[in-house]
């Protein structure tokens, strides 16, 4: 695995930084000249590049034509033409007798030309001749622009070997050898020179308009004329892998990030329901089960006692207390196993009806105050138990210690901000005071139990003053 990532590096870092190995334009010429009745033409080379008789390399020419005189103007002559001094060399264009795209001033003489040194260019567009029938080239048209490339292969005391492309292929990927063979003219000329000259030269009504070069150069390969976008250059390509590779990885990265949240947040729930499950199994033991066993306890004392109508009276009373506790406990129980209990709602509906059952028998009355709304929020179970348990005690207290006439059960609710308040106008006591006689019993399991889902619990109380606990908590995003 560690070769297999070290060669991919290795690849990546060669296309990225080992650029390939380039010839070099000798000369270049971008902008757009209009040649309009200029016979002889004036260098625009001046001097940067030239060849002799004694040459023995390869060069690339290539120039862009829009013709301005189109096929239906009388005979004219329109050349990028190479000169050596005052002496016309090769002209590659329109020669003056072809009147389509051809050389002049050729050693040899075209076929289907009848001047001499002129050479018709094949081209992939040839010209119609009679029904079905073809020339060998074609004739320059306005707004058809084309671009003409052509290799001198200089040969030493003798005439040049000449290649000539006619619109070819400059794309990625284009080489001289991979051009079709019907845009190819090979032939002989003595092209050595000293200068480039654009001509353009009508007849006695002036030969139309004139011809558009650009794009014009010289280079020592035709791999210097290929167009290469930036989306086709190596450091693109490059780059493209680099973003692919780091995209791949990123999306691979992801992907187990989102499956490790998601058996993370599978585990956690089971967790939590696994911890619920265990609660509700010790609640069934430790309370229904002490309430069970003390109600069986009371009817075995009750029936020992059947003959003391005072005792019977006494042991009733608290068989139907606890039957109450027992009841309630149960409710409880259900409440939290039933299906939809989990959510905020759920839970502000049930703390209301165990207020109003726990106060429906006692002299002190319960007052509510819920908003009509609630958000629709799910909990889990073990913060829905413990907020639920910290109201539970405090009206419990309530019950059992206040000996108030009213009690307050009020829920706020603010975006993600959760409190409750449970007051009572009872007896209150001191709260700094040591506990004693368990009339604070529970107050510190409250406290844990706020701890426990990240809220706060305050106390306020003084003696003749009543008791306000208040419970918040800010719910996750």
């Amino acid at each position: 695995m560690f070769h297999r990532c070290a060669c991919l590096t290795l690849l990546v870092w060669a296309t990225c930084f080992c650029p390939p190995v380039r010839a070099s334009i000798l000369w270049s010429e971008p902008a757009s000249r209009v040649i309009h009745n200029t016979p002889e033409g004036t260098d625009i080379l001046g001097g940067a590049v030239k060849r002799d008789d004694t040459a023995r390399d390869a060069l690339y020419f290539k120039f862009h034509v829009d013709p301005l005189s189109d096929v239906a103007d009388e005979p004219y002559l329109a050349l990028f033409q190479l000169n050596e001094g005052d002496t016309n060399r090769l002209g590659v264009g329109n020669a003056w007798e072809a009147w389509g795209y051809s050389a002049s001033y050729t050693a040899e003489t075209g076929p289907s030309n009848r001047a001499a040194g002129e050479f018709n260019l094949q081209s992939a567009h040839p010209e119609g001749s009679g029904l079905g029938g073809f020339q060998p080239y074609e004739l320059p048209n306005h707004n058809h622009d084309r671009t003409i490339v052509f290799k001198v292969q200089y040969v030493p005391g003798s005439d040049d070997l000449v290649t000539v492309w006619l619109e070819p292929n400059l794309a990625a990927g284009a080489t001289e050898d991979n051009q079709p063979e019907n845009i190819i003219t090979k032939f002989k000329a003595n092209a050595s020179f000293d200068q480039i000259r654009l001509r353009h030269k009508g007849g006695d009504k002036g030969g139309g308009n004139g011809w558009i070069f650009s794009d014009m150069a010289i280079a020592t390969s035709f791999n210097d004329f290929v167009v290469v976008r930036f989306w086709q250059t190596w450091w693109f390509k490059g780059l493209a892998v680099i973003v692919l590779l780091a995209s791949a990885g990123a999306a691979v990265l992801t992907v187990e990030k989102r499956k490790f949240r998601l058996k993370l947040q599978r585990a956690e729930q089971e967790s939590a329901l696994e911890r619920e499950r265990a609660r509700i199994s010790q609640d069934l033991h430790d309370e229904l089960g002490s309430l069970l066993t003390r109600i069986s306890l009371l009817g075995g004392l009750l029936r020992g006692d059947k003959d003391n109508p005072a005792q019977v009276e006494t042991h009733a009373v608290k068989i139907s207390q606890s039957a109450d506790q027992t009841v309630r406990a149960l409710e409880e129980i259900v409440w939290a196993v039933r299906p939809g209990s989990d959510s905020l709602q759920s839970l502000v509906e049930y703390l209301a009806h165990f207020a109003n059952e726990l106060f429906e028998a006692s002299p002190t009355r319960c007052r509510l105050d819920l908003p009509q709304e609630l958000p629709a929020r799910m909990l889990p179970p073990d913060v829905r138990h413990n907020i639920f348990l910290i109201g539970k005690e405090a009206l419990t207290n309530v019950l059992k210690y206040a000996g108030g006439q009213q009690v307050l059960v009020q829920v706020k609710t603010a975006g993600r901000h959760f409190e409750m308040v449970i007051a009572d106008d009872g007896r209150g006591f001191d709260v700094t005071a040591t506990t004693s006689n368990g009339q604070r019993n529970g107050l510190e399991n409250m406290r844990r139990r706020a701890a426990a889902v990240g809220g706060q619990l305050q106390l306020s109380s003084a003696p003749g003053q009543g008791t306000r606990v208040t419970f918040s908590v800010n719910f996750p995003g």
